[in-house]
């Protein structure tokens, strides 16, 4: 595994949020993905129902529609295990044309299960 391709599974993983697409966020987080990120008030999360509720809303879903830059990826492979830290930009249109722009600081952790990458955790303020 190279650096491109984790931050290349990285942009698939934040795209599949973006389009609500939750074969593919499936496809590439295991099943005990745990996080801790701004929604959940400093608790941590652990496994899927949490996040799926948002790829539930669909177009109403915070994400939907987010035009995403990963800022300055840093990405270190230990082996087995994978960690990208980067700062997200988030554009972000409404129906009047305004357009706003958010960051969000971020870490990811991914692990080599069964000759594949899984996303497993992450960290996001």
């Amino acid at each position: 595994m190279s650096r491109q391709e984790i931050i290349d599974l990285t942009h698939q993983l934040i795209e599949s949020v973006v389009a609500s697409d939750w074969k593919t966020y499936t496809r590439l987080c295991a099943e005990d993905l745990t996080a801790f990120e701004p929604e959940a008030e400093g608790y941590l999360i652990e496994g899927m129902p949490f996040h799926k509720h948002y790829f539930d809303l669909q177009n109403e879903s915070p994400y939907a529609g987010v035009t995403t830059t990963l800022s300055s990826p840093h990405v270190r492979i230990m082996g087995e295990v994978a960690v990208i830290a980067y700062v997200r930009i988030s554009q972000r249109s409404d129906k009047q044309g305004n357009t706003t722009t958010a960051t969000s600081r971020e870490s990811r952790v991914w692990q080599n299960i069964e000759g594949q990458w899984k996303h497993v955790h992450f960290h996001r303020s």
